[in-house]
């Protein structure tokens, strides 16, 4: 497996880890940050809010650079979360939400997983989810 820069013969976690999303939004709140998206999922987002294009991309993202991230509201929330109802989008999030916490920063260590379970309180729960699984999600995208 590779990690960073270096190849590794077991991760850490070969016996998988836990996880899984009760939904409380801990991801999609907080300070500021970047969701970044790419066309084919701000189509899926278009698409599901049943939107244009060009109003989706106008309205709930903003252009970082080259990349394109989620806008925030006021709160720092994410444009898409309302804190009754929770991800508006869910069936479509973007492929950064869908593999979190499954990040390569999230699972370097054994103490950068612990601090993210700290913050993630479906980190560490229920569900097992398989070393390959997780080697997978990290493949999608590097966080």
């Amino acid at each position: 497996m590779l990690v960073g820069a270096f190849i590794v013969e077991h991760a850490w976690y070969e016996d998988g880890l836990r996880f899984r999303c009760t939904r409380c939004g801990n991801c999609c709140t907080g300070p500021p940050g970047f969701v970044w998206v790419n066309e084919e999922e701000l189509v899926s987002i278009a698409e599901f809010r049943r939107e244009s294009m060009e109003q989706t991309k106008a309205v709930y993202t903003r252009l970082e650079g080259r990349r394109r991230s989620l806008k925030e509201k006021a709160n720092g929330d994410c444009v898409f979360y309302d804190r009754q109802a929770g991800c508006t989008i869910y069936p479509v999030r973007p492929r950064q939400c869908r593999t979190w916490p499954f990040w390569e920063s999230n699972v370097v260590t054994p103490e950068a997983w612990q601090k993210t379970c700290e913050v993630c309180p479906g980190a560490g729960q229920v569900e097992l989810i398989s070393e390959e699984e997780i080697t997978r999600r990290i493949k999608v995208i590097r966080l």
